[in-house]
């Protein structure tokens, strides 16, 4: 069985997209039978849908989990308790027990929070964090995003099919996925949507709509501790997306013209 090895940074589904990430995943399935591109672009809701759970079940298998009992579930379990779904999209949260500082969101509703992320945030940073995906997820972001990574890269030679229906992706096709989702990036239109829609979506479901100013505060701190250099990969990532001083400010003034006090 051939294998591959890549690394990977989801939060190319996700405003931290400048976060370093380490982890290395080994890709494994057997070649499946391709059809020429010209089926590209005949993606279906389903097909997409299919994919979307393929890739996350994948993810799921292929990291550790943090079970019902571990400190870092039970965290997160009170911090999303009432996070139910999303503009019809129903959510479940898990943590990836890593090394990696991280988190990304699928199209389905699927939040993945790492660990080692929640050992640099606080309760209130975390939920602005989660707040941020679940706008992309709402905007159809995500969605987007993985559909254009799927077809520049898993399905580039067009889509795999068996009675008309695509084929589950190969070890070489879900490693070609994931590198494209690392140098996926957002506009500078949706990210501020984005954060938009968490404080709103946050505010909605009795969380502390601070949580959005607080981590972009905390990003700020650790893109200023990285000390990356001006053509370094994480200047790269983060160039793409709105000033977070300016995102700190629009979030802040929000919640403080909304009479709600800073945690």
């Amino acid at each position: 069985m051939k294998t591959k090895t890549f690394k990977t940074a989801l939060i190319a589904i996700c405003f931290m997209s400048g976060m370093p990430v380490m982890a290395q995943f080994n890709i494994g399935k057997a070649a499946s039978g391709a059809i020429k591109a010209g089926k590209a672009m005949t993606l279906t809701d389903e097909d997409m849908a299919n994919y979307v759970k393929e890739y996350i079940n994948w993810m799921d298998a292929h990291n550790k989990v943090c079970d019902a009992k571990s400190p870092y579930t039970v965290r997160l379990n009170k911090l999303t308790k009432g996070l139910t779904d999303v503009e019809g999209i129903p959510l479940n949260f898990k943590v990836y027990y890593v090394i990696d500082v991280n988190a990304f969101a699928c199209p389905d509703g699927s939040v993945r929070v790492f660990s080692s992320l929640m050992d640099v945030m606080s309760d209130e940073e975390l939920l602005g964090v989660i707040g941020h995906e679940i706008g992309h997820v709402a905007h159809k972001d995500s969605k987007k995003a993985f559909r254009t990574a799927l077809l520049t890269s898993a399905l580039k030679d067009g889509v795999s099919s068996t009675s008309g229906q695509a084929a589950a992706l190969t070890d070489s096709q879900l490693g070609e996925l994931g590198e494209a989702l690392v140098n996926a990036t957002y506009s500078q239109k949706q990210e501020s949507n984005a954060d938009t829609y968490g404080y709103d979506f946050l505010k909605k479901n009795g969380k502390n709509p601070w949580a959005m100013a607080l981590a972009f505060e905390r990003l700020k701190k650790l893109e200023s501790d990285a000390g990356y250099q001006k053509d370094s990969k994480w200047k790269r990532m983060f160039s793409s997306q709105p000033d977070l001083d300016k995102r700190i400010k629009t979030m802040s003034d929000r919640a403080q013209k909304d009479g709600i006090a800073k945690p």
